[in-house]
């Protein structure tokens, strides 16, 4: 392949499918200009952390990017930092990226494109205080700056969602020695996502160190001083009000897809940039991946909010433009890290209707699995690889277990793995 004619792939985003769409393409396709633009001011970075270790301090920000600067030069992929793609233009398949006051507009053409644009926090309403000073999202490195030199200990935080990210800020925030309270909407925390016997064990363990939970609990607003928020009203499931001191408040109420660049540009969105088993979207010659993006899954389709997803998502775009294209067929897993506790969930637990608690190995380990129909479709493991890893195995595989086998903790799970 001639200079002239190499193949140009663009990525629009910064975080764990544009690095992996990337780093694939390259190992793939050796001499095709890869460009990744991004409107944060640094190198494509991981997003997991900024929750948990990075908030603590545990994690130093350099730790978060996937790789060094030197190891884009050295693989040839370019990366334009805090530059901000506004348009496509299909026919002429370009980008324009605009001018940040140092750099002009700029446009780039590409050959295909990977849309990896992610997604941001649901912010709390305007009209309700949402934009007041000390009240926080958590999405991004800026995010997780801003609110870390507000963890003190002996301050109050209000976290309003009981969602992942709500619940691993709460338990970040009661180690630095901060008064804690949740509040969540919804009947239960986790509800979204989680049986509720999983919710039951995470109220617990919050409860256990010290964190105060309010659920069916709506918030009507916040007080403030001075342009301040310093507490949050709620109304509780029997009705009653609270004011709730708060000296920094953390809204957690979910995110939104980044669909705007899209749809903007004419292609399809349905619960994302809706793309087919092989990564893409209406237009062949433009891709997407990770939150942003929309797939069948199981008769429905879906957007999965993990790093999984956006790796392998990814990873199948870049196969498929290299010619070696595979439906993707995941078989989803996540996790979440809460005071000591590590939740390991793989598969998806959408329309079960029954539930099997299995016993832990070990003090403060348990397992709780999904069923449908009788088929095991989903586990969530808190504290138990030994219950997690197998029964990620018998998803991939295709295996059977019952639930009788599943609530058995002295049924060795490996057995259904051999053969």
């Amino acid at each position: 392949m001639t200079e002239s004619h190499r193949q140009r792939l663009v990525v629009v985003g910064g975080g764990q499918a544009a690095f992996s769409f990337a780093e694939k393409a390259r190992a793939l396709l050796p001499d095709a200009d890869i460009t990744i633009v991004c409107d944060e001011p640094v190198l494509p970075y991981q997003r997991p952390p900024l929750s948990k270790k990075y908030m603590t301090g545990e994690l130093e920000r350099e730790s978060l990017t996937f790789r060094t600067a030197d190891w884009f030069a050295q693989q040839e992929i370019n990366v334009l930092k805090g530059r901000r793609v506004c348009a496509i233009d299909r026919s002429a398949q370009t980008v324009s990226i605009e001018g940040d006051g140092q750099q002009d507009e700029q446009t780039l053409v590409y050959d295909k494109l990977m849309l990896a644009t992610g997604s941001r926090a649901r912010p709390f309403p305007h009209s309700m205080g949402g934009d007041l000073e000390g009240v926080y999202l958590m999405r991004n490195i800026a995010d997780a700056d801003a609110l870390a030199p507000e963890l003190k200990a002996g301050g109050k935080v209000v976290v309003i969602g009981g969602g992942y990210i709500g619940l691993e800020a709460a338990s970040v925030a009661r180690k630095a020695g901060m008064d804690v309270t949740i509040v969540e909407a919804s009947q239960r925390i986790l509800q979204r996502v989680a049986s509720a016997e999983t919710s039951d064990w995470f109220r617990q363990l919050h409860m256990d160190h010290g964190v105060s939970v309010y659920e069916a609990a709506q918030v009507e607003g916040f007080m403030n001083d001075d342009g301040r928020a310093v507490s949050v009203l709620i109304q509780d499931r029997d009705g009653t009000g609270h004011e709730l001191p708060a000296d920094v408040i953390l809204v957690g109420i979910g995110i939104i897809p980044n669909l705007e660049l899209a749809e903007n540009a004419g292609i399809a969105v349905d619960n994302g940039i809706a793309v087919d088993a092989r990564a893409r979207t209406s237009d062949p010659d433009i891709f997407a991946a990770g939150d942003c993006a929309s797939f069948e899954f199981q008769g429905t389709r879906i957007r999965l909010e993990s790093v999984q997803n956006a790796i392998e998502q990814a990873q199948c775009a870049a196969m498929e433009i290299a010619g070696q294209g595979a439906d993707y067929s995941p078989v989803p897993w996540f996790w979440s890290e809460q005071y000591d506790t590590m939740l390991q969930i793989a598969g998806l637990n959408a329309h079960h209707d029954q539930i099997v608690v299995r016993e832990g190995s070990r003090d403060g380990s348990i397992s709780h699995w999904y069923f449908r129909e009788g088929e095991f479709i989903s586990v969530d493991a808190m504290n138990e690889p030994r219950a997690y890893l197998p029964g990620k195995k018998l998803l991939e595989l295709g295996r059977a277990i019952t639930p009788e086998q599943a609530g058995n903790p002295n049924f060795d799970l490996k057995t259904l793995m051999r053969g």
